[in-house]
């Protein structure tokens, strides 16, 4: 594949570690990076952005090959990893840095975005408001390493962490266990 074929996609889903196996398990996809971004502190810290000063939502960035996994079906899969409807964080995760947001990298990425939240607002899957924001890209930093393919460096923590934080029975009960 040519680097002409990359496109960047952003979404802040709450935890991080929850966010990279979804995505990075999918064909067309490129690398899957634990970060930070939306705030205002350069090069922040995971300890500066869990004390919810600055700005930064904890997120992941995705470069992926739209022939092969197109932006609409990013979508698709980040809707299927959040509670869209709580602005106080995700699951056992609280605060700002844990709210949800869709980073948009263009306008066309834009307007994606707004219909497929349109689109979710209108399935009546969920009885309360979709609270995920959609914002512009902002500088991303990216974690500290022992944060980067959790998931695979920590397999039984991991597990334990998104059993134990509410996310994996919240996603079995609305959408039938997509991971």
């Amino acid at each position: 594949m040519e680097k002409d074929n990359r496109e960047l996609a952003t979404f802040a889903g709450g935890c991080f570690w929850c966010m990279v196996k979804p995505f990075d398990q999918q064909p067309g996809i490129i690398s899957v990076v634990s970060g930070y971004t939306g705030g205002t502190t350069v090069n922040p810290t995971y300890e500066e952005v869990c004390t919810d000063t600055t700005g930064h939502y904890e997120a992941v960035q995705i470069t992926f090959d739209p022939a092969v996994y197109p932006y609409s079906k990013l979508l698709e899969l980040f809707w299927q990893q959040i509670d869209p409807t709580d602005a106080g964080g995700q699951f056992y995760d609280r605060g700002r840095s844990y709210q949800t947001a869709i980073f948009y990298h263009s306008e066309v990425q834009r307007i994606q975005a707004e219909e497929s939240k349109k689109n979710l607002e209108e399935s009546g899957r969920f009885s309360k408001p979709i609270v995920t924001e959609i914002l512009p890209a902002k500088e991303f930093y990216p974690a500290e390493t022992y944060h980067q393919g959790f998931y695979k460096k920590n397999p039984e923590r991991y597990n334990s962490y998104q059993k134990g934080s509410g996310r994996e029975a919240f996603i079995q009960r609305n959408w039938g266990g997509t991971e």
